[in-house]
């Protein structure tokens, strides 16, 4: 599929009025006017507009190329990842060009900006479905035997109550330090 490009163009009259034009038949563009620093303040937008809305299609061929390659000097081979770019002399300022071009042309052109890229084959693919994890039949604690120590088992067996954001954790006991309820001051 052919890389898509759109070219929005500020073109000055004799009568020092200016027009707004875009190659995207759909647009609807402002009246002939002697506002020209409000035309070119429309067209600037118009293009962000365009790059907003323009997804680089990964499998779209370079417009450059396509076209001879007369955005740059240097011959390049067209190769890599689609790029969306912004083609823009700010010392002449009455033409912006967007268009999809290679990852390889893109360098080569002066006063382009990358504005997307399109996603990698990689990328493409959809995201990897992760199973939910299963959760555990609840059953009752069984009672621990004489002589063996409870460390808590639930957050319900060591009081902690539970909320809408879920079970609170349980603290871990202390090793040393201030002593046991009972008033011994040893390790557990």
């Amino acid at each position: 599929m052919p890389g898509r490009t759109w070219t929005i163009r500020l073109t000055g009259h004799h009568d020092h009025s200016a027009r707004v034009s875009c190659t995207t038949a759909g647009c609807r563009m402002p009246d002939r006017s002697k506002d020209v620093r409000a035309l070119r303040a429309f067209a600037a937008e118009h293009v962000r507009a365009h790059a907003r809305l323009a997804t680089p299609r990964p499998h779209a061929s370079c417009a450059c190329g396509g076209a001879g390659c007369r955005h740059h000097q240097a011959r390049a081979l067209c190769s890599g990842r689609t790029l969306l770019v912004l083609i823009h002399n700010p010392a002449v300022g009455e033409v912006w060009t967007l268009a999809e071009i290679c990852e390889a042309c893109a360098p080569l052109i002066t006063h382009a900006r990358v504005v997307a890229r399109a996603p990698s084959p990689a990328e493409t693919r959809g995201p990897e479905r992760v199973p939910e994890p299963r959760t555990a039949a609840r059953t009752a604690p069984a009672a621990p035997g004489p002589g063996v120590p409870v460390l808590f088992s639930s957050p319900e067996a060591a009081g902690g109550a539970t909320d809408s954001a879920g079970p609170r954790q349980a603290r871990r006991p202390r090793r040393g330090g201030r002593g046991n309820r009972a008033g011994g001051g040893g390790r557990y």
